[in-house]
């Protein structure tokens, strides 16, 4: 899903997924007419901590274009900031129940659990990947698929499942690009607006704020590049980085990770090193059949919280990672429990030299 300039659009917290999905698999954020501000608004407005907070100040900036497969937001609230048109959650391209079963809790298999991670993280550090250098643009091609609802209510509407890529700057120094579904090219990663809050219930005012370093929820790839390749260390220091992004601490580092395999190029030895740590998070279950938005059939890791089940789908024969859906595990007004409300498929991953340019098709 896309969301808005500058870097990376992590930093969803659970707070703000539960309360989107007390509204409708909640008014998920973006205003379908202008996708890509919507998430600088969403921060503004919808920080539950920040707005339980005495009078201060909060600021936030847009970030890189987040592909999170569920994003919310209160119609209210979006009509507060935004245009007053629609917003949209993701679903996928064929209303209706998921085929596959949805684990609804209790203890993981944790030896199925740990022998599958282990068989992906295996597999992905024994692939080839050339290094990206400084001066160039990590390149991400995937499919995905919204459905949307109006900011008043109404029925869930899906759209067809589209092309989305995005071009990031290496080393974080140069503007990359987000050309998404036929839409205009929208620059990432220069200064965009900072709306600032001076206390609850208060007017999100324009304002500016300086730039951040790279982080777990703001990467650059040579900042995924330089993680640590031993799991303890790295599920560490995502735990720390998400910290105070929501009450499931557990929850926030699965979200992390998923996040750096979709829209980073982690090089192989880090992509091992996530699978391992992603192993370590208690609640993580497998699917044994799951698919991508392209129809890829595979095997999925999954983590449910807050009503929906996050699945990362790999491919059965090359453990390769495939895309990402979220399934409804409570019935709502999006649906009945099984209902699928996002899906992505990463179709390539590449170094390219600006901004812009296609490479020659590769897998990811």
């Amino acid at each position: 899903m896309n969301t808005s300039p500058r870097r990376r659009t992590h930093h969803r917290s659970e707070e703000t997924e539960r309360l989107g999905l007390t509204g409708l698999l909640p008014p998920p954020p973006v205003p379908v007419l202008d996708p890509d501000r919507e998430l600088l608004l969403k921060e503004a407005l919808l920080r539950k901590a920040a707005l339980a907070e005495p009078p201060g100040v909060l600021t936030t900036r847009a970030s890189r274009p987040r592909r999170r497969l569920v994003r919310v937001l209160a119609p209210a609230v979006a009509c507060t900031v935004a245009v007053c048109g629609v917003v949209a959650v993701n679903l996928a391209d064929k209303p209706g129940r998921d085929t596959t079963t949805v684990t609804r809790g209790g203890a993981p298999h944790a030896p199925e659990v740990t022998q599958l991670l282990d068989r992906i993280a295996l597999a992905a550090a024994g692939r080839k990947q050339p290094t990206v250098r400084a001066d160039q643009f990590v390149y991400i091609e995937s499919k995905v698929a919204y459905a949307a609802q109006s900011a008043g209510g109404g029925p869930v509407t899906m759209a067809p499942v589209h092309t989305r890529q995005v071009w990031s700057s290496a080393d974080g120094s140069r503007p990359g690009l987000l050309r998404e579904g036929g839409g205009p090219d929208t620059p990432l990663d220069v200064d965009a607006p900072v709306h600032t809050l001076d206390g609850p219930g208060a007017t999100p005012r324009p304002s500016t704020a300086g730039k951040t370093g790279p982080s777990i929820g703001n990467p650059t790839h040579q900042y995924v590049a330089s993680l640590p390749t031993d799991p303890d260390a790295l599920l560490k220091l995502i735990r720390d980085e998400t910290r105070g992004q929501g009450q499931d601490p557990d929850q926030r580092a699965f979200t992390a990770i998923g996040e750096l395999l979709a829209e980073t190029w982690a090089p192989p030895q880090v992509s091992a090193a996530l699978y391992k740590a992603a192993a370590r998070i208690p609640g993580v279950t497998v699917i044994h059949a799951a698919t991508d938005a392209t129809g890829r059939e595979g095997v999925a890791v999954a983590r449910k919280a807050h009503g929906q089940q996050t699945q990362w789908v790999f491919d059965r024969t090359t453990y390769a990672f495939l895309g990402e859906r979220t399934v409804l595990t409570e019935a709502g007004d999006a649906g009945p429990a099984g209902t699928v409300v996002g899906t992505s498929a990463v179709l390539t991953k590449a170094a390219v030299d600006r901004a812009g340019e296609t490479p020659a098709p590769m897998t990811a």
